[in-house]
C-alpha cells in the first residue's frame, strides 16, 4: 500500500517527465531520425525514471535527459546495421512539425531532412554531441558528462558534425523561396517539363527514393541534373495521373503530400540552396508515411 508521501513523490516525478518529455523526443528523433523509435527510447527513459531513486537525483531533466541521450545512441549503433540491410536509399521517417516548429529543441536546428540524412554519416556519439549542441544548446561541460567523455574531446565532436554538414550541404535559402522553387519543381514534375526541371535543379542534384523495397520504386540515388530530371520526366505519366496534392509541413519545410484516393502514396520533400535543388527526396515506404499522416494536423 502506498503512503501519501509516495504518492506525492510519483505524481511530481510524472509531472517532471511529463514536463521534459517533449525535449527527450526531440534529442532522440535527431539522433535516430525516426520518430517510432525516438518513442520507443522515450518509453524506456519513463521506466528507468520509475525505477531510480528521485530522492537521489538533483536536476531531474538532467538526468532525463542523460538516459534518454545515452538510449538514443544504443538504439542507433544497432539501426546503423539494420539500415545496412535496408533496401534502397534510407531517408530519415518525417515528422509534422507545424503544432511544434522546434519540436522541444531550443533552436529549430538538426530537424531537416537533409541535415538528418547527413547526420547519418557521423557515428552515434558524434550526432548526439551535435544535436545536444547546436539544438539544444547545452553547455559542452553538461554534454561531456551525458556521453562520458572528456570536454576537450566533446568539442571536437561538435566540431566534426559542422564540418561534415558544412562540406556536404550549401547555405539554405529563405522558407518563401524554397516553397516557391517547390511550387515550380512539382508542377514541372507533373507535366513533365523538362527545360523547367533544369531551370530549378542544382548541377549535382540527387534524387533519393525510399520505397523500403517496394516495386517501382528506385533502388539507388538517381545523381546529376540531366540524370534527374530525365528520370522525373519518364516518371510524371506513371506517378501523377490521379493523384492529389496537398501542401504540409515536414520537418520544418513546406512538403507535399500526394495521395491515390485515400492513399498516401508519397511525401516530397526537397533541400534548395541560392544554387537550385540540391536534393529531391521521397518518402515511398508506407511504414514511414502512415504515421506522419496519422501525426499531421487536421486541415
Amino acid at each position: 500500500m502506498h503512503t501519501g508521501d509516495d504518492v506525492g513523490s510519483l505524481d511530481a516525478a510524472t509531472r517532471q517527465f511529463v514536463a521534459a518529455r517533449p525535449r527527450l523526443f526531440g534529442i532522440a528523433y535527431r539522433v535516430l531520425g525516426s520518430a517510432a523509435e525516438a518513442e520507443d527510447v522515450c518509453q524506456e527513459t519513463w521506466v528507468r525514471w520509475q525505477n531510480a531513486d528521485h530522492a537521489n537525483v538533483v536536476e531531474p531533466a538532467a538526468f532525463l535527459a542523460t538516459v534518454a541521450t545515452r538510449l538514443a545512441i544504443n538504439t542507433a549503433q544497432s539501426a546503423r546495421v539494420r539500415r545496412e540491410a535496408y533496401v534502397g536509399p534510407w531517408l530519415p521517417e518525417p515528422v509534422d512539425t507545424g503544432p511544434d516548429p522546434q519540436l522541444g529543441a531550443e533552436r529549430a536546428e538538426a530537424v531537416e531532412m537533409a541535415v538528418l540524412l547527413l547526420l547519418e554519416k557521423l557515428n552515434p556519439v558524434e550526432r548526439a554531441a551535435y544535436v545536444l549542441r547546436e539544438a539544444f544548446d547545452y553547455p559542452y561541460r553538461q554534454i561531456a558528462e551525458i556521453l562520458e567523455t572528456s570536454e576537450a574531446n566533446t568539442r571536437q565532436l561538435v566540431s566534426r558534425g559542422r564540418r561534415h554538414l558544412a562540406a556536404e550541404r550549401r547555405e539554405q535559402v529563405s522558407r518563401t523561396e524554397h516553397q516557391r522553387l517547390l511550387e515550380v519543381f512539382l508542377t514541372a514534375a507533373q507535366t513533365g517539363d523538362l527545360k523547367a526541371l533544369e531551370d530549378v535543379l542544382a548541377a549535382d542534384v540527387v534524387s533519393y527514393s525510399d520505397g523500403g523495397g517496394m516495386r517501382g520504386a528506385s533502388r539507388i540515388p538517381v545523381v546529376g541534373l540531366s540524370r534527374v530530371s530525365r528520370y522525373l520526366v519518364a516518371f510524371a505519366p506513371r506517378f501523377w495521373p490521379g493523384s492529389d496534392v496537398r501542401w504540409v509541413e515536414a520537418n520544418g519545410r513546406p512538403a507535399v503530400l500526394v495521395r491515390s484516393g485515400d492513399d498516401p502514396v508519397a511525401l516530397l520533400c526537397v533541400d534548395v540552396s541560392a544554387e537550385g535543388i540540391d536534393r529531391v527526396m521521397w518518402v515511398l515506404n508506407p511504414a514511414k508515411l502512415a504515421p506522419y499522416v496519422a501525426s499531421m494536423r487536421p486541415c
